[in-house]
């Protein structure tokens, strides 16, 4: 996963965790699921128009 250790992603979630508190981190889960999904979707126009415009 990215070159990081199981040791490395326990202590970057402590670190979220300390920081934002267990309440927010749900929110935090939701808006980057959100963010990933809208930038998979642009990722895929951009691929349908290059599709589009290299069978012209």
């Amino acid at each position: 996963m990215l070159g990081l250790g199981m040791q490395e992603v326990l202590v970057i979630a402590l670190i979220v965790l300390l920081l934002f508190g267990g309440k927010k981190i749900p929110e935090l889960m939701k808006g980057l699921g959100k963010g990933v999904k809208s930038f998979k979707e642009g990722m895929k126009e951009i691929s349908d128009d290059v599709e589009k415009k290299s069978d012209e």
